[in-house]
């Protein structure tokens, strides 16, 4: 199994910077793929980027030009650099994880850190 834990979220101001950290263990060989994702109040969980084992990444329009997500193979732990932060990048933000294991597709998520941009 695959575990992960986020850290970083906290309360910031517009135009404010923060990184997330998802670091991931146990049987992290199986993982093709991780992201981040986002819930706001009263809205759905949202994909806001998604990055490969192979380094290949994807992002969300609403943060395209001020998120990076990046990964530290030594480390397993996976990266969002916001910039830039707008009131609305307020939410939950979900470190997730795609791994496969004898053909079979599993999906892990992590407990989930705060991001509060105040403006």
């Amino acid at each position: 199994q695959v575990q992960l834990v986020e850290s970083g979220g906290g309360l910031v101001q517009a135009g404010d910077s923060l990184r997330l950290s998802c670091a991931a263990s146990g049987d992290t060989t199986c993982i093709s793929s991780m992201g981040w994702y986002r819930q706001g109040p009263g809205k759905e969980r949202d994909l806001v980027a998604t990055i490969t084992s192979g380094g290949s990444t994807d992002y969300a329009d609403f943060v395209k030009g001020r998120f990076t997500i990046s990964r530290d193979n030594a480390k397993n732990t996976v990266y969002l650099q916001m910039n830039s932060l707008k009131p609305e990048d307020t939410a939950v933000y979900y470190c997730n994880a795609i791994g496969w294991r004898r053909f079979a597709r599993e999906e892990y998520w992590g407990q989930g850190t705060q991001v509060t941009v105040s403006s």
